[in-house]
């Protein structure tokens, strides 16, 4: 099972390291990972994506809430956050097929950030299975380099 935790941190040298040190000194498969600075210049929020039962789960938050430099530490159960992660995708696209990738963007509101004479670069944002449904439209086409951010969260 898949479970979000988002953990509000001091914005400090090495406290990523710590906090990945201890996901995987104890085991945890991070399946996601994202890190940026907040409207707090001091703070800032980590957003990990884990896979293991709850008993896991609540191992992780207990270990994550002892490390120094830690501040918060939030469990989103299902539907209690807003959860984005935001792709860009290159994909192969020949002249006969930009119509047709033109209009699976249309279809999940993604946009064509680059065009090149034989491919594009598609930016989409959204939740897990909107994403995933996107890129398996694409796939027929050839999808040539993916980046993904990695998973966002905010408690509703």
């Amino acid at each position: 099972m898949r479970h979000t935790i988002s953990a509000l941190v001091e914005n400090k040298f090495g406290v990523l390291a710590r906090v990945a040190g201890m996901f995987s000194g104890r085991g945890f498969n991070i399946d996601s990972l994202n890190v940026a600075p907040t409207h707090v210049p001091e703070l800032s929020r980590l957003t990990v994506v884990l896979k293991g039962d709850d008993a896991q789960l609540d191992l992780a938050i207990k270990q994550l809430r002892k490390l120094a430099n830690v501040v918060e530490v939030v469990d989103f159960t299902e539907g209690q956050a807003v959860v984005r992660e935001l792709i860009l995708a290159k994909v192969r696209a020949a002249s006969r097929s930009r119509s047709e990738i033109m209009q699976i963007c249309d279809i999940f509101r993604a946009r064509i950030v680059n065009v090149a004479a034989d491919a594009v670069i598609v930016e989409i944002v959204g939740d897990d299975s909107k994403t995933a449904a996107f890129l398996r439209l694409l796939e027929p086409f050839g999808i040539l380099e993916l980046a993904r951010t990695g998973v966002l969260a905010q408690k509703r």
